[in-house]
């Protein structure tokens, strides 16, 4: 497989506005890229509809994802093929605990592949081994799902769920909004754990700082809902000194 991800002459939008005017993108496996840019860009329009959210209407343009066309998958499918996605604002849900949903999960996708579900030993070994991981406590596993978390713990509990699915591409949806340097770091070690030559991500954000932590390969600027300019690290430098105004296109 030559690219994961292709993304071409995207056109999309919610409630009859258009918000993204013509994306193209190409991630290889192993690639990490970052997006970056102002409010309003269209970056988490991006991420919503590489998710699948229902209320995002693509209008023109194409996505194949490991092969696939991904604008034909459900959003259920789409996590089956390998995709994750980290929400911004991770939504709390009374009454399920952690436990329960994410062996709900990890099951669903191996039922989905064929693959035997896991027992309740096994289970248990990896909750605890991932739990490990990003340094959540065991009490944590009988908590409900985000209910009562502090913001940092969320974001904590979105890099648990992603170390527990181990996605074949993730996409991190300003994951680092409003957390603290140990809960950053938290963030980039869960990145740069499951960073392998068949995986990709995109991490999509406004600031530099969770960058420094991961290096992505590749920087995207998106503003006005266009990518107006491409390159490295060098490019993620320049909006934190002179802004994204700097960065014509």
């Amino acid at each position: 497989m030559e690219n994961l991800l292709e993304i071409h002459d995207l056109h999309a939008g919610i409630e009859g506005k258009e918000i993204l005017h013509g994306i193209n993108l190409t991630i290889k496996p192993g690639e990490i890229h970052a997006v970056m840019g102002p409010n309003g860009a269209g970056k988490s329009t991006l991420s919503a509809v590489l998710a699948g959210r229902p209320d995002y209407t693509v209008t023109s343009g194409s996505i194949t994802f490991a092969g696939q066309d991904l604008l034909a998958m459900s959003p259920e499918e789409r996590s089956w093929t390998g995709l994750f996605l980290s929400f911004q604002y991770p939504i709390e849900i009374p009454g399920v605990s952690i436990t329960n949903f994410m062996k709900a999960a990890v099951n669903a996708r191996r039922k989905a592949r064929g693959e035997l579900e896991l027992s309740a030993g096994q289970f248990l070994k990896l909750l605890k081994e991932k739990m490990a991981f990003v340094g959540m406590k065991g009490e944590f596993a009988k908590r409900e799902v985000n209910v009562g978390f502090s913001g940092g713990e969320k974001k904590r509990n979105e890099i648990f769920q992603m170390a527990m699915l181990d996605p074949l591409f993730s996409i991190l949806d300003e994951t680092d909004s409003g957390l603290d340097v140990d809960a950053l770091k938290v963030v980039a070690d869960g990145v740069n754990a499951l960073r392998s030559p068949e995986k990709s991500a995109i991490i999509i954000t406004h600031y530099k700082h969770l960058l420094d932590l991961i290096t992505p390969d590749v920087v995207h600027v998106l503003k006005a809902g266009r990518i107006i300019a491409t390159g490295g690290m060098e490019l993620a430098g320049q909006i934190e000194t002179e802004g994204f105004e700097s960065i014509n296109g």
